[in-house]
């Protein structure tokens, strides 16, 4: 994660955890808040759905795999109002998941549609949560109970 995000991170000092997850061939789902400026439309929503090209950097292009997204209602609890849009301005809140996550991806898909990103948060990593957990909290698992709920079966 970028330091503009917000949301769930993993502390380890497992080595296999990033290779598992993040170079793996098996794809591991990550879901994300997503509040972008304006209003956003079924047809960009779509254009993210089916995979969208982005700039990654020099002449360079990447065209992203499939993923979910739909327009949520904004969250009831934020807990972080450091970045909170005012009520006036148009904004639409989406919830992503794909797996993947190269080259700040998320900010640039919201960016190829059209749109600013203004908060991103990470709400889980496979079946693994945010919750309730709030900012500069922690919570420590054990290694069997944290590589299933990440779904990494090779520990």
């Amino acid at each position: 994660m970028d330091k503009n995000s917000e949301g769930l991170l993993l502390l380890t000092t497992n080595k296999k955890v990033t290779k598992l997850l993040f170079e793996s061939k098996i794809p591991h789902k990550r879901t994300y808040l997503v509040q972008v400026l304006h209003r956003v439309t079924e047809e960009s929503l779509q254009k993210i759905r089916n995979g969208i090209p982005m700039h990654i950097k020099g002449n360079k292009y990447w065209t992203t795999t499939p993923c979910e997204v739909e327009i949520v209602d904004k969250p009831l609890d934020l807990f972080s109002k450091h970045l909170e849009i005012e009520s006036f301005i148009p904004h639409t809140w989406l919830q992503i998941t794909l797996t993947e996550g190269k080259f700040h991806q998320v900010r640039k898909m919201v960016r190829a549609i059209g749109h600013k990103c203004k908060r991103l948060i990470r709400l889980s990593i496979e079946d693994l949560v945010l919750g309730d957990l709030q900012p500069n909290k922690a919570k420590e698992l054990n290694e069997k109970h944290f590589f299933e709920l990440l779904r990494i079966t090779d520990y």
